[in-house]
């Protein structure tokens, strides 16, 4: 079967640090930061989608320093603290793995943001492939589920979307994909919920006993 996991919010306890780095890039520009839920709820997007979401009347020069100074504070923050996955993730990661199954990264972050920390975490040889948003559509747009799926030659059917905001459970439903959701990310899980998610997890563990496993 073909896992297809989103990074941050999943695998990645990463959402104070994305809201931080955002409020500290809105003040390097001379902004008001916004409140923690206002970023909270942007999470999963492509980072140019995400300002436009957060900021929608200022103008490409604004937004591309606001952009600027968020990749700055966030490799900043990361190098001073790292990043660290979910309890359980590594385990389970390398479980389903050992059974045979593909594992696949479908992200709202930069290439250069998740090698960056697939270098950090050492975890270059986990995953089978990897979409970011910037290489493709953003969520909820299901051009990068779809590319996985031809990427790996499989239906919809044998797949699987593990996400954690509404923004991943849209784009699998668009395309008739199951879908899992987390309810310790970004987005409430009563937000998930209306998507029809096939399993609800309060801890990543409890993937591996999911009795869908083909």
């Amino acid at each position: 079967m073909l896992f297809i996991f989103d990074w941050d919010g999943t695998l990645c306890d990463s959402k104070e640090k994305i809201t931080l780095s955002m409020q500290m890039a809105a003040q390097d520009v001379g902004w008001e930061p916004l409140e923690d839920y206002k970023i909270h709820n942007i999470i999963g997007l492509g980072l140019p989608e995400a300002i436009r979401s957060l900021y929608p009347s200022i103008d490409q020069s604004d937004h591309q320093r606001l952009r600027d100074a968020y990749a700055n504070r966030f490799v900043e923050l990361d190098l001073a603290k790292p990043s660290l996955l979910f309890p359980g993730v590594e385990q389970g990661l390398q479980y389903l793995k050992e059974e045979g199954h593909h594992l696949a990264i479908a992200t709202g972050k930069s290439r250069k943001g998740l090698d960056r920390i697939f270098s950090a975490m050492n975890l270059n040889n986990t995953f089978h492939a990897t979409r970011c948003a910037d290489e493709t559509a953003s969520k909820p747009n299901p051009l990068m589920l779809e590319e996985l799926l031809e990427y790996f030659s499989v239906s919809s059917q044998d797949a699987v979307m593990i996400g954690d905001t509404e923004y991943d459970m849209e784009m699998a439903q668009r395309i008739n994909m199951p879908r899992i959701a987390v309810s310790y990310g970004a987005h409430h899980i009563s937000r998930l919920r209306q998507y029809n998610p096939a399993l609800c997890m309060d801890e990543f563990s409890e993937l591996l006993d999911w009795n869908s496993i083909k």
